[in-house]
């Protein structure tokens, strides 16, 4: 059943995604960019509704209230397809940070452009980092929220953190609160897996970081709060009545976490 419900989700996801492409495409470019933000907020909505109808797999998000309205970085954590677009409707006027191979996708990075999303060369080492200090200031005094993931790449639930220096460099340089997002979607909407499991995605927004904090101050406290946070969702997670699949960097933590798993028949 689970294959079934999670080809029936991947097919129309991508079919939900090509057609409102399309579909904006006429409209799209001729308004001002803060009026075209309603179109991938809308796509995000419309993905979470396919993702509960077809997969049954539904999401909560705590703490919302702690996302500012000005400019701040946003830093969730990173595991899965599925924090690329949830919390969208709930950013007033996001900017991510991404590799420049993504603007070169037809209509795709047509729409990244128009977004004016900051984009990168991270081949290029710390001349990427600059260019992103750069451009974050910009956006910051446009008032937007700078969304970056701190681990740069997806990683497994339960995995050791690896936490890049790109968002302390940003926060030391362009002096904004640092919301961080904790999550365990990766149980749910596994990285480089074709299958989604049916369940209810827990997620929460911590309070903000303010600004003016030492590097070394801000990086511990970004990763202790985030990974005590995502911790706490996985014992949940793994505890429930109905657990999804657990991968084996989910059991060793909690193993290290001494948290004793029931016996499933």
């Amino acid at each position: 059943m689970v294959i079934i419900r999670s080809l029936l989700f991947n097919i129309a996801f991508y079919i939900n995604t090509i057609g409102r492409l399309l579909i904006s495409l006429p409209y799209f470019f001729f308004l001002p960019r803060e009026k075209t933000w309603e179109v991938p907020k809308r796509w995000a909505r419309s993905n979470a509704w396919l993702h509960r109808i077809l997969a049954g797999t539904d999401f909560q998000i705590t703490g919302i209230e702690n996302i500012p309205d000005g400019p701040c970085i946003i830093a969730p954590k990173h595991q899965s397809f599925w924090d690329t677009f949830t919390f969208l409707p709930y950013i007033r006027d996001a900017v991510f940070i991404l590799k420049r191979e993504l603007t070169w996708i037809p209509l795709f990075g047509w729409f990244l452009k128009k977004m004016d999303m900051i984009a990168i060369d991270r081949g290029s080492g710390s001349k990427a980092l600059r260019q992103a200090v750069a451009a974050g200031r910009e956006r910051m005094k446009e008032g937007r929220q700078l969304i970056i993931y701190p681990e740069g790449t997806r990683r497994p639930p339960g995995a050791e953190p690896v936490y890049k220096y790109g968002i302390v460099e940003l926060y030391s340089k362009l002096n904004v609160p640092v919301v961080p997002i904790a999550h365990v979607a990766g149980l749910y909407w596994p990285r480089r897996k074709f299958l989604r499991f049916p369940g209810t995605i827990h997620a929460r927004v911590l309070p903000p970081i303010p600004p003016g904090l030492s590097k070394e101050e801000f990086r511990d406290r970004l990763i202790r709060e985030t990974e005590a946070a995502c911790d706490e969702l996985l014992i949940e997670a793994a505890m429930s009545t109905n657990p999804p699949p657990l991968p084996e960097t989910a059991r060793r933590r909690l193993a290290e976490l001494g948290v004793k798993l029931p016996a499933r028949k």
